[in-house]
């Protein structure tokens, strides 16, 4: 019955700031009639958005709707969801990285880098991990489980040997704060600390790690124990070797 009345000749009086939602495929009403409503509002918004369902609540990118909603009344995106979960980080970087540029020159430099950065992407997607930011030369990744974190840095350190490099890698295990993408918390800090120690070619864990794998095969050699800059008390760091 709603689809009988035309009220196009309104629509131009309607003053107040509008947003009109409108699914490309929408199996109810045709996608036009969206696009022409907003056309005849002068302050309408309109937003097209992928999908066939005509119901705002359901569909793939229902929580999208609402979002768009809410920036609408608000002007500002909502609030997002922070999970906290236990996770073990991993640090690497190319040890003596600003040596080499110096010496190899900045073209050069970028085609080493691009290859290393293949490599470790490459290592992450084999033992599961999740790469979460690139600064220069250093990758920060997060892991599932400790045992696959070290296999990875360690099968990364021996890969880019054939670069002619060597890198250096830091892990640590703990409760981090996931928030739109991004991995934060003292688990962090002390993982970016851990690195901060590792010699060339050492993949360097806390002692939290360390105990996490008993029975995993894994070896380690006790490093000694370091205070962690911004971290309370002092932590004894291990060498970890397959």
């Amino acid at each position: 019955m709603n689809s009988r009345i035309d009220i196009a000749d309104i629509l131009p009086s309607v003053n107040v700031p509008s947003l009109v939602i409108h699914r490309r495929d929408d199996i109810a009403v045709d996608v036009e009639a969206g696009r022409r409503l907003a056309e005849l509002m002068p302050n309408a918004k309109y937003i097209e958005l992928s999908g066939v369902d005509h119901i705002p609540w359901v569909g793939e990118n229902s929580n999208q709707i609402l979002d768009e909603m809410s920036i609408f009344l608000t002007g500002d995106w909502p609030p997002m969801e922070t999970e906290r979960i236990l996770t073990t980080v991993l640090f690497t970087d190319i040890v003596e990285s600003t040596k080499r540029v110096v010496g190899m020159g900045d073209q050069r430099w970028r085609n080493l880098l691009e290859r290393h950065h293949d490599i470790v992407r490459e290592e992450l997607k084999r033992f599961r991990g999740q790469e979460i930011d690139t600064a220069g030369d250093g990758f920060f990744a997060i892991f599932d489980g400790p045992a696959r974190a070290i296999h990875c840095a360690c099968a990364i350190r021996e890969a880019v040997m054939s670069l002619g490099i060597s890198i250096r890698a830091g892990l640590h295990t703990g409760e981090c704060e996931v928030s739109a993408g991004k991995v934060s918390g003292i688990a962090v800090h002390i993982g970016s600390r851990v690195i901060g120690h590792a010699g060339p070619g050492e993949v360097l864990v806390s002692s939290t790690v360390k105990d996490l794998v008993a029975g995993s095969g894994l070896r380690f050699i006790d490093r000694d124990v370091f205070t962690l800059k911004g971290v309370p008390g002092e932590r004894r760091l291990y060498i970890a070797e397959q």
